[in-house]
């Protein structure tokens, strides 16, 4: 403050009524007028300009500090000049008029000083950094990339079928979001058909389109579904994704062909689920019917294993000219296969297998090896018979709390339904936290079990299955498995293991550990990558 006392607000006393409308400025007092003259009055005008305009903004303005320099006393404007280190004549209204000021300069700060005013605060410029890094809501590894953009050239070109090729756990689902967004994103309005065997594969397919979409999409779009005892009305369905059950479009085409066809008119993307079965009979009508109506549609199908068996190379063929032998896989340069590279990466667990050697009382008549070798997988008369041997049902539930006191979470595989809830209440009996699920097991009574059993409690929790939970099940904390199911399918065999070899990069575990109970006499297999490879050979396009 300057030695007089002397303030902003006396300052501002001084100024009369055209000072003030000088402050204010001619165009806001012109307005000002027009609306009503008691606007302009001295009085109103200091209020205005109090209001409008903070001490320090006044001050700061060459033009309206010039005309409140025009009211300083003549001894304080001359004290002023001396306080500013200003060179001054005789005259320091003419040397205050020709003053100049930096913001945030110590001359500026002297002023404020001058006039009791607050200084105001400096200005804080948010930093803009030179690259930001900005995350993607619904992102892709580098291989689900590749992968991505691979299948949909491939689907650009004809004959617009391709098979895309991707282990269990590496995201195959995911992956194929993102091609279906860039087809929807081309074409509008349309149809994208995304057929499965099971409800659970539907469901997982639906939900994840729907988080999906909100991240890729570009438009307001409809999710269909139609499995169990949904309907579709194709008056209505126009543009969107239609997830459906194979065996519901089959019985549906079977009522009315006039209903397929129609939906093969609005589609122009086929997607079906576990394609290792789409040259079945059921399976191959729906998708001739679907894919052949307009020669542009596309087919995509998704599978593990790319092959529907183990020694079958006639079917295997036949799988592979019906997407005219072209797969997309995993580029994974330095690894012999896409599963060496997934574990190395941290995508997949690095699983350890264990076999149960088990050689008790199972004897296989000449009538048992009669039906093995004629069966595509053990009959189920075999594994009856395996499901009511004691000595190996103790082995299951002994190597089952085993894994239990190491693990929080542990599949096992049973051969029967009766054997599946066998095991669980054996297992719940002797104080394990064990539960069973099969087909037979109630849709609502499913979802109760399978969310305690996801849920992230880590007290350890087995599960015990039959025919179901080896497609479409995602728990990715489960790391550990009692496969006591032989089987000759390979496809089977690696779903099973599969559900347990989350990687840590996907909320998985570094390591599984997979116990396989081993049935002498029984066909079996070693490991998971052995299995990735199997029909490499079929695939060649020189075949």
């Amino acid at each position: 403050m300057n030695d007089r006392g002397f303030t902003f607000a006396n300052l501002l006393v001084k100024a009369d009524e055209v000072t003030l409308q000088a402050l204010l400025g001619k165009p806001a007092i012109r307005l000002l007028q027009l609306l009503d003259s008691q606007l302009v009055r001295t009085r109103r005008l200091r209020e205005l300009l109090t209001q409008l305009y903070p001490p320090a903004e006044l001050l700061r303005s060459q033009q309206q500090r010039r005309i409140l320099f025009e009211l300083l006393p003549k001894d304080v404007a001359a004290e002023l000049v001396e306080r500013l280190d200003v060179d001054a004549d005789s005259e320091p209204y003419r040397a205050l008029n020709a003053l100049k000021v930096k913001t945030d300069s110590p001359r500026e700060l002297r002023l404020f000083e001058f006039f009791d005013v607050e200084p105001p605060e400096p200005a804080q410029l948010d930093e803009v950094p030179v690259e930001t890094l900005v995350e993607p809501g619904y992102g892709l590894f580098p291989h689900q990339r590749r992968a991505a953009l691979e299948t949909a050239r491939a689907l650009r070109q004809e004959p617009h079928r391709v098979l895309l090729h991707m282990p269990t756990g590496a995201g195959k689902t995911r992956t194929t979001m993102h091609v279906i967004a860039e087809h929807l994103l081309r074409f509008e309005p349309t149809l994208v058909v995304w057929l499965a065997y099971s409800e659970e594969l539907c469901e997982q397919a639906a939900s994840e389109f729907e988080i999906a979409w909100k991240h890729l999409g570009n438009r307001p779009i409809t999710c269909y579904r139609f499995w169990g005892p949904r309907d579709l009305d194709l008056e209505t369905s126009r543009d969107g994704l239609v997830v459906a059950g194979l065996g519901k479009v089959f019985n549906s085409a079977k009522k009315s062909m006039d209903f397929i066809f129609r939906m093969a008119d609005q589609t122009s993307l086929v997607v079906i689920d576990e394609a290792h079965q789409a040259v079945a009979e059921t399976y191959s009508l729906v998708l001739d019917v679907l894919c052949e109506q307009k020669p542009s549609t596309g087919l995509l199908g998704l599978t593990a294993t790319p092959g529907r068996t183990w020694s079958d190379v006639t079917e295997d063929e036949e799988l592979s000219r019906f997407f005219a032998r072209r797969k997309v896989g995993l580029a994974t340069p330095g690894y012999e296969n896409a599963v060496d590279y997934l574990i190395a990466e941290g995508y997949l667990a690095d699983p350890t297998f264990v076999p149960l050697t088990y050689s008790g009382g199972l004897k296989l008549t000449a009538r048992d090896e009669a039906d093995l070798a004629g069966s595509l997988d053990i009959p189920a008369a075999i594994l009856r018979r395996l499901a009511d041997d004691e000595k190996r049902n103790l082995l299951i539930v002994q190597k089952t709390e085993e894994l239990l006191r190491h693990h929080e979470r542990v599949l096992v595989f049973a051969t029967t339904v009766q054997h599946a809830r066998l095991l669980a209440t054996v297992l719940a009996s002797r104080g394990a936290d064990a539960n069973a699920i099969t087909a037979q097991t109630d849709t609502a009574e499913r979802r109760r079990i399978i969310t305690h059993f996801k849920s992230s409690s880590p007290e350890p929790r087995a599960l015990c299955n039959f025919g179901v939970l080896t497609t479409g099940f995602d728990a990715p904390r489960t790391n550990a498995a009692v496969i006591a199911r032989p089987t000759k399918s390979l496809v089977l065999y690696f779903q099973m293991v599969g559900r347990v070899i989350r990687g840590p990069k996907q909320g998985g575990s570094k390591t599984a550990e997979v116990l396989t109970v081993v049935d002498l006499g029984l066909p079996g297999f070693r490991d998971v990558g052995e299995a990735f490879m199997n029909w490499e050979d079929v695939w060649q396009t020189n075949k």
